[in-house]
């Protein structure tokens, strides 16, 4: 068992539907961004936090500023993705969270990749990257350690 496998995580799967593949019947590769980020408001949900929240007077939102993908061979339509998320670093104003995609769970993962997003105030004047709050936080943390 890898470094990786080894961290805790939150798991979710996700059918490949038809229109998630290209004419090979294969997953096109933007769409793995896609499932990242559906496993991110899993995750998030499961932590008691939605995407984008009311925390006191503030809107709190996580803009990606860096998203990477490697793959490493195919999924295929009607597969089943077993989607693991580990956090890779907690920062002061940022999470970057890692991803591994398998068909097997027990096999070495399809794909793999990471999301940075940055905790943001939404204000009217646009928004403003702010500490994450603390709530937010220990929910994390608990996760990450």
């Amino acid at each position: 068992m890898s470094d990786d496998e080894k961290k805790p995580c939150f798991e979710t799967t996700r059918r490949v539907e038809f229109h998630d593949t290209d004419m090979a019947g294969i997953v096109h590769f933007a769409n793995f961004f896609r499932y990242m980020e559906s496993a991110e408001h899993a995750f998030l949900r499961s932590i008691g936090h939605p995407i984008h929240e009311k925390v006191g007077e503030a809107v709190i939102g996580w803009p990606r500023v860096n998203a990477s993908c490697d793959y490493r061979s195919p999924a295929k339509f009607g597969d089943v993705l077993t989607v693991r998320v580990t956090l890779e670093e907690i920062r002061t104003r940022a999470v970057r969270y890692g991803f591994a995609f398998h068909v097997d769970p027990d096999a070495e993962p399809v794909a793999t990749g990471t999301i940075t997003a940055v905790c943001v105030e939404m204000r009217e004047e646009g928004i403003k990257a702010v500490p994450i709050p603390e709530a937010i936080r220990a929910g994390l943390e608990k996760v990450g350690n």
